[in-house]
């Protein structure tokens, strides 16, 4: 099986100019905002990132395919680099913290491509999670100085902590009775959003996560982290992977009874 070491490598360095990148314009006056035609917003620096990510792939990895949020797919191949340059636009351009830059190598396999390396990189909150195919899923400054992920060991939803973005996405999808009898089920809920649950359920900090609408580059470096932090990460549909257009994570323990309740109905 190959090591995806290198790639890691690469990785981490593409997150680090993106890194540079996204916080020279943080909380810049002038930040240039525009709005996507499915009304999402997109700034400057969204545009900056990927454009430097890319560059960067197409002189190191030439071979390789790239799909990102703002412009879309380029190359094919049986590797697959996905980037959201920034996970959080919006916190982003209102001076919120929570957002990062999202990275990940993509290998065609059965059922489609899967994760193979990921780093998601929040230069904000000072903080950057790693992983790679067999290798373990890590936080920290950088490969050499950094603490190996596991998720929790939590065996009930009673005592379990989840975490969720907003409501009315589960209410569009007629979700929100099932999403509610789940929050009156676990112990705690807390609706941090974007990226960062999943790096905590990675992190053992909490046991469940989910979304009811996402695009592949949302979900594809957090699988990655998830799963070789010991976790489950599937579509509300239970298909493993980053595929559903949604998503759910979780320590593993709980996934089945946590879908159970995604999935009730009105």
């Amino acid at each position: 099986m190959p090591d995806y070491l290198d790639d890691l490598r690469l990785a981490h360095v593409l997150a680090d100019a993106a890194d540079a990148t996204t916080m020279d314009r943080f909380k810049a006056l002038d930040l240039k905002v525009e709005t996507k035609p499915d009304m999402t917003p997109v700034s400057e620096a969204d545009k900056a990132a990927e454009e430097l990510i890319r560059n960067h792939l197409k002189r190191a990895r030439p071979r390789d395919a790239i799909l990102g949020e703002e412009y879309g797919v380029e190359g094919t191949g049986p590797r697959r680099w996905v980037i959201d340059p920034i996970d959080g636009t919006k916190n982003y351009v209102r001076g919120v913290p929570v957002w990062a830059t999202l990275i990940s190598l993509m290998e065609a396999a059965e059922g489609g491509y899967q994760p193979v390396v990921g780093v998601v990189s929040a230069p904000a909150l000072g903080r950057r999670w790693w992983a790679a195919k067999g290798h373990g899923a890590f936080s920290g400054r950088s490969l050499t100085s950094a603490s190996r992920l596991h998720v929790s060991q939590v065996g009930k939803l009673s005592d379990a902590s989840f975490a969720y973005s907003s409501l009315t996405g589960w209410e569009d999808q007629g979700r929100l009775g099932g999403f509610l009898d789940l929050t009156r089920e676990v112990w705690r809920t807390r609706a941090y959003g974007d990226f960062w649950p999943y790096m905590m359920v990675a992190e053992g900090s909490i046991d469940l996560c989910a979304e009811p609408e996402l695009s592949l580059w949302d979900m594809a470096a957090n699988a990655i982290v998830v799963t070789e932090a010991g976790g489950t990460f599937t579509g509300l549909d239970g298909r493993p992977g980053p595929h559903s257009g949604n998503a759910a994570a979780s320590n593993g323990l709980l996934h089945d009874e946590f879908l159970g309740y995604l999935n009730e109905r009105y």
